[in-house]
């Protein structure tokens, strides 16, 4: 099987997951699937994903994984005797073909937010490497290689030791083995400048540091369970804040542009939060915004952190740094760009909730590529709420 640890996932998912259980225990939600990739054909592998996820969900966490789990601050018991009892069950995830789509694979996940959050990763991992053992049945992992130590030469040669970088790239990692392999290439390469991963099994295989806070779909289901929309992302970074008291204090900034997560991040969330992950948008831009907010707070911004994790390469996460140098803390995020980096087209796959308690939900960007099907007149509704502007008259929505 290529999921044998309900641990193989990212951390986010067991912390948005804890908050879940103690405000949200009842919320309902649904996601979608969606292939970025023009002219791929995965319904000749509905089969194999389907056998695979049925291995996922007989799986449970081990007494040692749940030890594990516990032996970290913010996790707090009852959520972890839970995750004890813990299985992802079948019956609330569909996979098939599109009937009027026929080179389009469907994938539905819906049910109670508690017991289908932990699908998405594990299901898009096993999605990336049924399609890359059946396209690439010989792959060349001597190119890998290759690029692999490129990438380590171009991290040793900036000698600053805060030059530092993650590897978040479980989602559309070439394979399970694959990623092991970068991971512990990283470590012994480039010694302290990896500071960790996101994957929770591989964080705890190799005695690293998990890393993660929350994810779009935490804000999303805020559009859904708060008071009203306008206030969504206030109340879930309050309710974030209840919950985890100063632990796991990176706030996400793209779920409506970072001019409406400004105006929503004041003194309050400045003082309280670490720092700002970036995720979609021109990062140079983004920097210069959140810098230039601190300092209106007159909060230092040399003592806050900008973590960066959208699409980038190791060649990116060093202009960023260099470029930020000196005025802000920096951490770098790489995916797919370290775990599925052979010479092949990786696939650009996403799961995105898109209803919470009966109502549509949504992410607002303005880039074209990272399109999700949401229902259109919500996120005019979205962008009126926030004054978000359509770019090209498009009222485009998506997440990476």
């Amino acid at each position: 099987m290529i999921i044998t640890s309900l641990l193989d996932t990212d951390l986010y998912k067991f912390t948005m997951m804890q908050v879940v259980l103690h405000h949200f225990p009842a919320a309902q939600v649904e996601y979608r699937f969606k292939c970025r990739n023009a002219g791929v054909d995965l319904t000749p592998y509905i089969g194999e994903i389907r056998r695979e996820i049925a291995g996922l969900c007989k799986l449970r966490f081990t007494r040692r994984e749940l030890d594990y789990l516990r032996s970290w601050r913010f996790f707090k018991s009852d959520y972890v005797d839970l995750l004890g009892l813990f299985q992802l069950d079948e019956r609330f995830i569909h996979v098939s073909a599109f009937p009027n789509r026929p080179a389009e694979i469907d994938i539905t996940i819906k049910g109670p937010w508690l017991h289908t959050i932990m699908f998405e990763v594990p299901v898009l991992a096993i999605v990336s490497e049924v399609y890359n053992r059946n396209v690439h049945p010989d792959p060349d992992y001597a190119e890998g290689g290759r690029r692999l130590a490129t990438k380590i030469e171009q991290l040793n040669a900036v000698p600053d030791p805060e030059f530092r970088i993650a590897d978040y790239g479980t989602r559309r990692r070439f394979s399970r083995d694959w990623q092991r392999h970068v991971v512990s290439t990283l470590r012994a390469g480039i010694g302290e400048k990896f500071v960790g991963t996101s994957n929770v099994h591989f964080a705890l295989e190799q005695n690293l540091t998990p890393l993660g806070t929350m994810a779009h779909e935490y804000l999303q289901a805020c559009q859904a369970v708060g008071p009203r929309l306008r206030d969504s992302q206030v109340f879930a970074f309050n309710t974030w804040a209840r919950e985890y008291r100063g632990d796991l204090g990176i706030a996400l900034s793209d779920v409506f542009g970072m001019d409406a997560f400004l105006r929503d991040f004041d003194l309050f969330f400045c003082k309280l939060f670490d720092g700002v992950r970036h995720d979609s948008g021109d990062p140079f831009e983004w920097g210069e915004k959140l810098i230039a907010h601190y300092q209106r707070m007159r909060i230092d911004p040399r003592t806050k952190a900008m973590v960066f994790s959208d699409s980038l390469s190791v060649p990116l996460a060093q202009r960023l740094f260099e470029y930020f140098r000196g005025r802000s803390q920096t951490a770098f995020g790489i995916g797919t760009n370290l775990t599925n980096d052979l010479g092949y087209e990786p696939l650009a796959i996403v799961i995105k909730m898109t209803r919470c308690n009966g109502q549509p939900v949504a992410k607002i960007s303005d880039e074209p590529s990272k399109t999700m099907d949401y229902d259109p007149s919500y996120v005019a509704y979205v962008r009126e709420v926030f004054q978000v502007p359509a770019t090209n008259g498009k009222a485009a929505s998506a997440e990476s």
